[in-house]
């Protein structure tokens, strides 16, 4: 049975959330913004209708977060009542709790997500790293890893390069990821993976080491202006391998663009590589890897912001892009996260895409 102290707690935290929310002036703001869009002239601007629109989407958003918490919080003092009354069992009570903890936990994750980016889609690219066969293996089961978790939380998937291996797995693979909060929470499993474990591809049944990196920048759409230097742009044509019937191999409708620039982070000469295979029509995916390198710039532009930020709060932690991040140890049953030290020795659930406790240790921790 629950305690009145967990009770108090929860009742607390969700005062607090109202409280960090500025719930009562998201409540009058949303009536303003929603009385902007009853003007007849509303939509002669449809790039600032869209925009109009997202805003009151995303106050909807927290308002109605709040309210499940609130009712969450009030069922579950209705069931303690009830239980007194003997009308429904410890259990009931138990579960109203379990409901109630959840929902609070899930709007205090999102309330650390408060950066205009972190509402945003996102691109994930994942790169098998040096080892050949058993490297591009553990690419191939780190994006199952990912779709499943997408697929568990309801984002929508769009792969939008794919490139198998020779023999197995995959040398690399960019998808984007569409749904609520995206990015925000896909953004703790930028940096490099690395596998443990005896390899079905060594014929001894050695222990091998794998790597892969994986790459998350928010998916930016019109309403941000990234400036792109046509004059840094340049673009190849190949032909598309894969699924796809009878166009396979005979139009070139897979796009390589190269990007030539300023590096915001180094201020040295750099270059952008994306390549596009997500559809038969050319036009289409050069327009598809325009948006990825526009998404890319956005990135290093937050980047250069957050380092900008980092040197005014120097005690945070920094957290380096291509730095390791978490071993998956097969044989002894154990995945870490060597940024927050969380680990677990359920390997297949992790594996099977339940990363919520990882990512929530790494929120706790930086934000």
């Amino acid at each position: 049975m629950i305690t009145t102290e967990q009770i108090k707690d929860l009742q607390a935290r969700s005062g607090k959330l109202r409280q960090y929310l500025n719930i009562d002036e998201k409540q009058m703001q949303l009536r303003e913004e929603e009385m902007r869009t009853q003007d007849p002239e509303f939509w002669n601007d449809a790039k600032a209708a869209e925009t109009q629109m997202k805003k009151v989407k995303t106050l909807k958003k927290w308002l109605d977060g709040y309210d499940g918490v609130s009712k969450a919080v009030e069922e579950l003092e209705l069931a303690v009542e009830f239980f007194r009354d003997e009308i429904v069992t410890e259990q009931d009570v138990d579960q109203a709790y379990s409901h109630a903890l959840s929902v609070v936990e899930s709007l205090e994750m999102k309330n650390m997500l408060s950066a205009e980016e972190d509402q945003m889609p996102a691109v994930l690219k994942i790169v098998a790293g040096a080892g050949g066969t058993e490297a591009q293996d553990w690419a191939d089961m780190l994006m199952r890893m990912y779709l499943r978790y997408c697929e568990k939380h309801g984002y929508k998937t769009t792969i939008q390069n794919l490139q198998e291996g020779e023999e197995a797995g995959i040398k690399t693979v960019t998808f984007n990821v569409e749904g609520d909060m995206a990015y925000g929470y896909l953004k703790s499993e930028n940096g490099v993976h690395r596998l443990v474990r005896v390899s079905p591809y060594n014929a001894q049944g050695k222990r091998m080491t794998s790597f892969s990196s994986v790459f998350v920048v928010p998916l930016i759409d019109d309403s941000i202006e990234i400036e792109v230097n046509p004059a840094g742009l340049s673009w190849d044509t190949f032909r598309s391998s894969g699924a796809g019937g009878q166009n396979v191999n005979k139009v070139e409708s897979g796009v390589r663009l190269h990007y030539k620039f300023k590096n915001p982070l180094t201020g040295l000469d750099d270059e952008i590589v994306i390549e596009n295979t997500e559809t038969r029509d050319q036009p289409k995916n050069r327009e598809n890897a325009l948006r990825l390198l526009r998404s890319q710039l956005y990135e290093l532009e937050l980047e250069k912001r957050r380092q900008a930020q980092a040197k005014v709060e120097a005690g945070k932690k920094k957290i380096e892009w291509g730095s390791q991040i978490r071993s998956y140890v097969f044989d002894d049953r154990r995945v870490k996260d060597h940024r927050t030290n969380y680990q677990t020795s359920n390997v297949n659930a992790v594996m099977d895409g339940d990363l919520d406790e990882f990512i929530k240790a790494y929120l706790m921790e930086f934000h």
